[in-house]
């Protein structure tokens, strides 16, 4: 990271330990174009006027996104651009705007070497955080040749925090080029901190639109890549593309732990149950894959009105997050999962009324294992209890619930690691690394077939 750059200012003034992972990645131009024109294009939709600074590394980019910024002006309470200037940057109609600041960076300012774009309001917060690699970086193939294969270094958040915080080192860095800028800037922060002390705008309900617009923006660049043939790395750009579309949803169920102080290790914990569990059925790796895949993702959908009348065979219900989910080919099976994780055996659950093996395997745990952890949780806050003791009393809570609103069998195999845990088996929760997000998909994950085994032939291995 280069020294004097925002990125490697936050970095450095990072508090540790920190409870937030930044998630680094590499991202291609092609990604963070598609990227920020979603994070940008739900300005328009947020009802709130958002602060927005962005940094275009040159005036020729700017030049390029001049008339969407005029919309995003009509939205917005103040836009900073901060790029080289070049020719035409200060002479575009965007330019003269009263609420559209530009900032000129010298040639050797760090900056000028960076991708960045921050939204901050009450409503609704976003933030790309990223710096191009240098000509180092790129090894031996050098430098790539289109433009929108260069690469980048950085992350990308919903966290209003983290967005806040890059925003206060925005505004000191516009103070070293026009002190009255910032000044006013400051003034604007100070009145949206006075509106909302806290800016909880990274509510998932809140975020789960914009998921749906990357997604929509990212799958709309992978079409574009489709014969093209003046890219050369076809194929690693729509990788990139693909990792980003999961980031998105991994990102927003990462806000729903975060935004729960009781229960923060809610998906890493649900997910090293849900592996415990599968090895012990000894399910093969593409359904453990689906599994852990699940685990992190089932807090993103809100349990639907059990009042709503149950829709007749396996579907996902019309909620939005888990609608979003499907967008991608890969995770529809995942999203199926997720959305029955409400059915109860006896068949008076969610959203179809499925009853015992009727329900997928899958959801059967999922529903299971995560209701455990959560009463687990639950039971331990705020509370010095024995651990060992309250693993079993909630065991046998779910033991009591077994042939009603649990499958008996995965109750039984549940007691056997239950067992474990108390013996002294250890759960890891290790978090989870957003940025590899290729790395959780395979093609077996496409498989988007829900298996229904019987009860009666669950068996531990």
């Amino acid at each position: 990271m280069l020294e004097g750059s925002i990125l490697k200012q936050l970095v450095d003034g990072r508090a540790e330990p920190d409870t937030t992972p930044l998630n680094y990645g590499v991202y291609y131009k092609n990604t963070l174009v598609a990227l920020c024109h979603a994070l940008e294009d739900c300005i328009l939709t947020s009802g709130s006027a958002p602060l927005v600074i962005t940094a275009f590394q040159r005036g020729k980019w700017y030049l390029e996104e001049a008339d969407r910024y005029s919309a995003i002006a009509d939205q917005a309470e103040q836009i900073v651009i901060m790029a080289a200037p070049e020719a035409g940057f200060h002479d575009h109609p965007t330019s003269q705007r009263k609420n559209v600041a530009l900032v000129d960076l010298a040639s050797d300012d760090p900056v000028a070497e960076e991708w960045h774009l921050m939204i901050l309001s009450p409503d609704y917060t976003a933030m790309v955080l990223c710096q191009e690699l240098s000509a180092t970086d790129y090894g031996p193939g050098g430098v790539p040749e289109h433009d929108l294969e260069r690469k980048f270094y950085g992350f990308w958040t919903f966290d209003s925090a983290l967005v806040r915080q890059t925003v206060e080192l925005a505004i000191a860095h516009v103070g070293h080029y026009d002190p009255a800028l910032q000044t006013q800037l400051n003034d604007h922060l100070a009145l949206l901190k006075q509106q909302n002390p806290a800016l909880q705008s990274d509510e998932p309900a809140a975020v789960s639109h914009t998921v749906s617009q990357v997604v929509h923006y990212l799958q709309n660049s992978r079409n574009d890549l489709k014969g093209n043939l003046a890219f050369s790395l076809v194929e690693d750009l729509e990788q990139n593309l693909v990792s980003n579309e999961l980031q998105a949803f991994l990102r927003m169920a990462q806000l729903v732990d975060l935004s729960d102080p009781v229960n923060p290790l809610a998906a890493s914990e649900v997910v090293s149950l849900l592996e415990m569990m599968g090895q012990l059925l000894d399910l093969p790796a593409w359904q453990l894959q689906r599994l852990r895949l699940s685990g992190m993702l089932h807090r993103i959908a809100p349990a639907p009105d059990l009042a709503t009348p149950a829709n007749d065979g396996p579907s996902c219900p019309l909620i939005p997050e888990v609608q979003a989910l499907r967008l991608m080919p890969r995770m529809r099976a995942v999203a199926a999962i997720i959305a029955h994780q409400g059915e109860r055996w006896d068949g008076s659950g969610y959203p179809a009324g499925l009853a015992g093996d009727a329900v997928p395997l899958e959801s059967r745990m999922l529903s299971l294992v995560a209701e455990f952890q959560r009463r687990v949780a639950a039971a331990r806050h705020g509370q010095d209890v024995d651990n060992m003791t309250l693993l079993g009393e909630v065991l046998s809570t779910c033991q009591a619930e077994a042939g009603e609103q649990w499958d008996p069998k995965l109750v039984e195999i549940l007691g056997l690691m239950v067992m474990g845990l108390q013996q002294g088996m250890s759960l890891p929760t290790i978090p989870t690394k957003i940025t590899l997000g290729t790395g959780l998909l395979n093609p077996d994950v496409a498989d988007q077939s829900l298996v229904f085994p019987a009860s009666s032939e669950l068996q531990p291995r």
